[in-house]
């Protein structure tokens, strides 16, 4: 019996959410009918279909085919597996060598036509639609309607034409928030810093946009770009439109703005929704451009000592810790502040934290390396983890065998009172009742039947000599870590192994205390996929396949591992 695999995908700015459910239900009706056995279901909701890149149940999906769990891949089309032509040609090449062929719906069984067709015009289409969506919101802003978003200091206005249809994109000033905005723009040209702005509005209690914390960054924002509170010109009743664009990074699927132009920003008057008086945003405008001038002096003298400085000469690696550090105060993000000192962002930016303890980039690394080796990868974890991971899978494998006998014995019942009753007639008894009965036995018939075929076969995977991979591993990384050739790649594997790092002050003056916390799902995983790039991975049935490993272990309800530094 093939095996099959199926696939959904909704993004949620077009459909609801049981999309996902009514692709899942018409793709069952057809395994039922060809009869596929159903081993698993994949998918991702709420995703874009421009991009594959960043999405988890696509991305499992090709780690399970290439691990020979199903034997082909099932969806309602080819647009529910991306719309992205290199992405589903790369998807299509891989599965390919995995010997797992795409079927769909709509297309049969994809070949390498369909998806240079079918690539090519999903490709075109999401042109298209950008297009159209840019133009009508084009029409929107030269109409002095909004083009998206709502800036601080205005809301929405509700109302309806004249055949009742609710008009959208109007807007008009909010007064309590256009108070603040004014209050801002004052303080700002008045010399005051958007940080200590940002601590009073904080301390005081007043909500930022959105009804988040009021940062630095929200306030003076980027000049050239138009972003940030001061620099929004709506304030002075003009809309300005069109300013970035957007574009995918094809390394990462994310999307990367960039300056259009000024030639083809859309710019409208909406005198009415002026906050900010002319000569107010004039001196607002002319304390920049003094910051401005104050930079561009400090950034030159900055660069003259870096030039007599043999030190500064090379570049300086990125750090292997950024944005995985948080304070334990706040909850916020630690980053690199000055002198490559770590520093709770929150405490910095927005005053909202009293955390001001720092801690040099260094002496953390050094600390996160040796609790990693020592504690997080010590052999004792790795038996714990495998007992867990044991466990589970004997307690899943039971259930398995407990729900099949049950759905066999009673589909066997189900069958004896659907033959007694077609005896029954036989005789030549009948009641109208008798047909109700035997359309709720067949319907139950036909339910147990799909439960049957779709019952999980057992899965005694065991990962050997958890201690003695994990220590040669660890050792190797570390090896790498040390050696500048090998730092970048080592530092993307170090950085895998850690969820988070929480640094709370100690009770002593300077003193932090680090604690780790590591996923040991994610480190077997890891484990195995390092000892399959060595040619070592163990190949028998007692084998790690790591799909599985991570659910189960993850299932297991193992804690995150966490360890003091």
């Amino acid at each position: 019996m093939t095996r099959i695999a199926l696939y959904a995908r909704y993004s949620s700015d077009q459909q609801r959410e049981a999309s996902i459910e009514d692709q899942f239900r018409i793709c069952r009706d057809r395994a039922k009918k060809e009869g596929w056995r159903i081993v698993d279901m994949y998918q991702d909701a709420g995703i874009s279909g421009s991009s594959m890149i960043l999405r988890p149940g696509i991305q499992t999906l090709l780690q399970d085919a290439q691990a020979g769990q199903f034997d082909m891949v099932l969806a309602e089309a080819l647009d529910r597996i991306s719309r992205d032509q290199a992405d589903v040609a790369t998807l299509f090449k891989h599965l390919q060598f995995a010997g797992v062929p795409i079927f769909t719906l709509a297309e049969g069984e994809i070949s390498e036509l369909h998806v240079g067709l079918k690539g090519t015009m999903n490709a075109l289409f999401l042109k298209d639609l950008a297009a159209k969506t840019h133009r009508g919101l084009r029409g929107r802003v030269e109409d002095g309607k909004s083009g998206g978003g709502i800036s601080y200091g205005y809301r929405v206005v509700k109302q309806l034409d004249a055949r009742g249809d609710l008009i959208r994109g109007d807007r008009e000033i909010e007064p309590r928030e256009a108070e603040i905005v004014r209050r801002i723009f004052r303080d700002f040209a008045a010399g005051i810093g958007p940080k200590t702005i940002a601590k009073t509005l904080n301390d005081e209690g007043l909500p930022g946009p959105g009804g988040k914390p009021w940062g630095d960054t929200t306030i003076r924002g980027h000049v050239k770009r138009g972003t940030g509170l001061v620099n929004n010109e709506i304030y002075i009743g003009r809309l300005v439109w069109n300013r970035m664009r957007y574009v995918k990074d094809p390394r990462t699927g994310k999307r990367v703005s960039r300056m259009n132009p000024e030639s083809e920003w859309v710019t409208t008057e909406v005198p009415e929704l002026r906050i900010i008086e002319q000569p107010l945003w004039d001196a607002v405008k002319a304390r920049q451009a003094e910051i401005a001038e104050k930079y561009v002096n400090v950034t030159e003298a900055v660069r003259r000592h870096h030039r007599n400085n043999r030190l500064n000469a090379t570049h300086r690696p990125k750090s292997l810790l950024s944005g995985l550090v948080f304070c334990g105060c706040c909850g916020g993000p630690y980053s690199l502040r000055g002198a490559g000192r770590f520093a709770c962002s929150n405490h910095i930016s927005k005053g909202i934290c009293a955390n001001k303890v720092t801690i040099r980039q260094q002496e953390l690394e050094s600390r996160v390396l040796a609790g990693i080796q020592i504690k997080l990868m010590a052999p004792e974890i790795a038996a714990d983890a495998m007992k867990a991971y044991a466990e589970e899978m004997n307690r899943l494998n039971r259930e398995r065998r407990s729900n099949g006998n049950a759905w066999r014995s009673e589909l066997a019942k189900v069958e004896k009172d659907i033959r007694g009753i077609i005896e029954a007639i036989k005789a030549g008894m009948f009641h109208p009742s008798m047909k109700g009965e035997m359309d709720k036995l067949e319907a139950r018939k036909a339910e147990l039947t799909d439960l049957l075929q779709n019952v999980p076969q057992d899965q005694p995977d065991i990962l050997p000599a958890a201690a003695q991979i994990y220590a040669r591993r660890v050792a190797e990384l570390s090896e790498a870590l040390n050696h500048p050739e090998t730092r970048a790649e080592s530092a993307d594997q170090l950085r895998v192994l850690i969820e988070k790092i929480v640094l709370t002050p100690g009770p002593n003056r300077g003193e932090v205390y680090a604690r780790l916390h590591g996923d040991l799902a994610t480190i077997l995983e890891w484990v195995a996929r390092q000892e399959g790039k060595t040619g070592t991975k163990d190949k028998t049935p007692g084998g790690i396949r790591s799909g599985v490993l991570v659910s189960v272990v993850a299932g297991a309800g193992f804690e995150p591992a966490t360890f003091r530094l």
